[in-house]
């Protein structure tokens, strides 16, 4: 006696892959873009690794023109080296630091000069007497020169900032500027200028080369004050 068995369904499960939508896709693409233009600015900053996207700097500015000559009468008698850790600090109101803010620590080296303006002296302050033996000098007090930063001994320590102050360096025109630092870092110096006694040995060192030079020329004595 013989069975007949019918045909048993195909139940082999549909292979067939679904379609990625159209927004993944996109998703995928600026993800993928932004990972690579990460890793590249990652790797542009760590030391011993060469920027993968070989950028070169090119100097390309024009010459300097010469603006305008002026005759120098000062005597540059004492020059002050100083140095200043500026801890710059900007904080957003209703914002944590971690959104909106930065913080900037900054080591700023620089100098002052002293100096004595010699181009004030007029006819009544120098008195010699008739022997030639003898002279005295009224000079204006010694000024503190403009300070200079040294931007070859300054340097930022460490930058923290918030994550909307990162984005708004990527499109700024001057990212991680440091100008706000560099102008406290020069004020600190200019007042630690006034407090170092820096005038007084500029006074000083004036006072006795104006000496050598005239005992040089035959002044026997030679006396020389400060004042207005």
């Amino acid at each position: 006696m013989s069975t007949s068995l019918g045909r048993l369904p195909d139940r082999t499960p549909d292979r067939t892959p679904s379609r990625i939508p159209g927004w993944a896709k996109v998703a995928s693409v600026v993800v993928l873009v932004l990972a690579v233009l990460f890793a590249g600015l990652r790797l542009s900053v760590l030391p011993g690794l060469k920027d993968v996207f070989g950028t070169e700097t090119q100097d390309r500015s024009g010459p300097a023109l010469l603006q305008s000559i002026q005759d120098m009468s000062r005597y540059d008698a004492a020059s002050g080296n100083f140095q200043v850790v500026v801890d710059l600090e900007k904080d957003a109101k209703l914002l944590p630091d971690a959104i909106r803010g930065t913080r900037t620590l900054y080591v700023g080296a620089g100098t002052v000069d002293a100096y004595v303006d010699l181009g004030k002296v007029g006819e009544n302050d120098i008195t010699v007497d008739e022997d030639r033996t003898s002279a005295t000098l009224r000079l204006p007090h010694a000024a503190l020169g403009t300070p200079a930063l040294d931007p070859d001994r300054s340097y930022a320590v460490s930058k923290e900032r918030g994550l909307l102050d990162r984005l708004g360096d990527l499109f700024s025109d001057n990212p991680n500027s440091e100008q706000a630092v560099q102008q406290l870092a020069v004020r600190h110096i200019g007042d630690a200028a006034k407090e170092s006694g820096l005038t007084a040995r500029a006074e000083d060192n004036t006072t006795g080369m104006l000496q050598g030079l005239l005992r040089s020329l035959g002044f026997e004595e030679v006396r020389v004050t400060y004042g207005d």
